[in-house]
């Protein structure tokens, strides 16, 4: 299963995947509001979910910690304005 972990200091939300790699997510934070500016996975993880799955958790982890955002990536965009749950929490 994998793992999604908050980095703070790196400003980054990191998804632990079960072969070791990581993908991940960097955000600069205004005030209370992530500006979520970029997305990565690892090239042997795309295509397979991955990176829907890193932006689901990141959106559920950052509102679950009273964070709101707004997708500057254009692939986390993509997934926030596909799903209504996130289209009117997510910029």
């Amino acid at each position: 299963m994998n793992i999604l972990t908050h980095n703070r200091e790196e400003h980054q939300y990191t998804l632990h995947l079960e072969n070791g790699n990581q993908a991940y997510i960097n955000y600069v934070l205004e005030g209370k509001k992530m500006m979520l500016t970029y997305s990565y996975v690892p090239p042997e993880a795309r295509g397979t979910g991955v990176g829907h799955e890193l932006v689901e958790k990141t959106f559920e982890m950052l509102t679950n910690e009273g964070f709101e955002a707004e997708a500057i990536c254009s692939y986390i965009r993509v997934v926030a304005q596909r799903h209504t749950k996130w289209s009117e929490i997510i910029g």
